[in-house]
């Protein structure tokens, strides 16, 4: 743990114990440096953090305060590792479920995506176009996998600002960040392998389990901190996991984030069992903090780690451009990508590496982080005070969906059936674990800080959750 989280995670725990209560101020940067014997930078990260999280505001010329909507619900605690390995069969109720998450007559809670608004999309037409005007039309039919050389270069790029060693050649353009991931899984198991996963984990992982005839294991996890790494190498003694499936920054749908050494710890434990890891890292730039984490992947010296993304949350939903850093696997991955889809559609390529090349991303991302973390915090106190006594919602430091345990009098199906019915989508946690344990668990997407409904929405919610737990 870095000094600055160390100093965060310090006033969070005095915040939670009531020592600094709502309303009261906090030392200034210049006080909180002399006392602490620290630099100002080390407070003011410390500060921006515990702000993101909605812990502190600041206020013009008067300094950092403890936030007055502190008393919002209590976090949720850690699952529990599964007591047994099981086959996977959650397709046919994400279908039925989810099949109206894209009306947009809906107020998209239930959805995977933030809204589309929060994209520049003409500016991307504009820098695609520029790159089609000069594309030399052979570069259509040579560029298939592993996809453009201007694209690959401008990801190797971020790779590098991030400390992590990727060669361009490593890398493998796909359809999305879906392809990337099944590819990978492809790559490493055999149908009836064991595959380990977050507990609860994204539901399209659970499928592309399915689709592979796969077993998941499923492993303990913090809704702050991620996996339980000791509980991973306990399940790992005792049964034959073939490979991982995790989402160490910002996970779907809790929004947790592993620290640094929980990521090193990781990697070091598959490491010593041969055991590859697939990372699913599509939400790593949606960080409201200082510093963006670093993937998983830069703690990897034996080609282990295939870290996968893409632009599709953050930039581009319908360009469908992800990507594969497949370690010691990349052959293997493009020559599968090759046999599928044979390449990613080359004018969407073109068109993101000349945005990345100008600058455009990094200024886009700074306006959508800033965006999202201060709608998260209008949602959590929205929830405090229109979801029942008892209500647990996480508090992540990214991302864009909330994971809230309601009483357990609380089915989440017939919570989402309700909310439909007001016109309203929701992801129930059934979705989220093979075993469908998480029955009075929802999962909602505050991604969407422009839709005029958005508040109402949240209170009728709210007042549905409040009759089913009184019965």
């Amino acid at each position: 743990m870095k000094r600055y989280e160390a100093f965060a995670h310090e006033i969070a725990e005095s915040i939670a114990g009531g020592q600094l209560r709502p309303g009261e101020r906090v030392a200034s940067v210049r006080e909180a440096s002399r006392s602490r014997g620290v630099s100002p930078s080390t407070v003011f990260e410390a500060y921006y953090l515990l702000e993101a999280r909605g812990l502190l505001e600041a206020r013009p010329r008067s300094g950092y305060f403890v936030s007055r909507a502190v008393g919002r619900p209590a976090e949720p605690q850690s699952s529990q590792t599964a007591t047994n390995e099981r086959a996977v069969e959650v397709s046919e109720l994400v279908f039925q479920v989810l099949g109206h998450a894209g009306n947009r007559g809906l107020v998209p809670m239930g959805s995977a995506f933030p809204s589309p608004s929060l994209f520049p999309l003409p500016k991307l037409a504009l820098a695609t176009g520029k790159a089609l005007r000069r594309l030399d039309p052979w570069r259509t039919v040579e560029d298939l996998a592993p996809g453009s050389a201007a694209l690959r270069r401008q990801i190797g790029l971020r790779y590098l600002a991030m400390g992590c060693g990727v060669d361009a050649d490593e890398l493998v353009i796909t359809n999305g960040a879906m392809e990337a991931l099944n590819l990978c899984l492809e790559s490493v198991t055999q149908p009836g392998d064991l595959v380990a996963v977050e507990s609860p984990t994204f539901y399209a992982a659970l499928q592309a389990l399915e689709r592979h005839s796969l077993r998941a294991v499923e492993i303990a996890t913090h809704p702050r901190t991620g996996i339980d790494v000791a509980a991973l190498a306990a399940v790992m003694a005792q049964h034959p996991v073939k490979a991982c499936w995790l989402m160490p920054n910002f996970q779907n749908p809790l929004g947790s984030l592993m620290p640094d050494s929980a990521k090193q710890a990781l990697v070091d434990l598959l490491a010593r069992h041969e055991v590859p890891l697939i990372e699913d890292d599509v939400y790593g730039e949606l960080y409201f903090g200082a510093h963006k984490p670093r993937p998983a992947k830069a703690w990897d010296r034996e080609g282990l780690v295939m870290h996968c993304s893409s632009f599709s949350k953050t930039l581009a939903p319908g360009y469908r451009v992800g990507w594969a850093a497949a370690g010691r696997f990349a052959r293997e991955v493009a020559q599968r990508k090759l046999m599928s889809s044979i390449a990613a559609p080359l004018p969407s390529q073109e068109g993101l590496a000349e945005y990345l090349q100008h600058g455009g991303y990094d200024r886009h991302l700074r306006q959508l982080r800033a965006t999202l973390a201060g709608h998260l915090h209008v949602v959590q106190c929205a929830i405090a005070k229109h979801f029942p006594p008892g209500t647990r919602v996480t508090q992540p430091e990214g991302g864009y969906f909330l994971w809230v345990e309601l009483p357990e009098q609380v089915d989440a199906l017939e919570l989402h059936r309700l909310a439909l019915s007001q016109g309203i989508s929701l992801a129930p946690g059934q979705l989220f674990s093979a075993d469908r344990r998480f029955s009075h668990h929802v999962r909602i997407n505050f991604g969407h800080p422009d839709h005029a409904g958005f508040q109402a929405a949240l209170k009728t919610v709210g007042t549905i959750a409040r009759a089913l737990a009184a019965g």
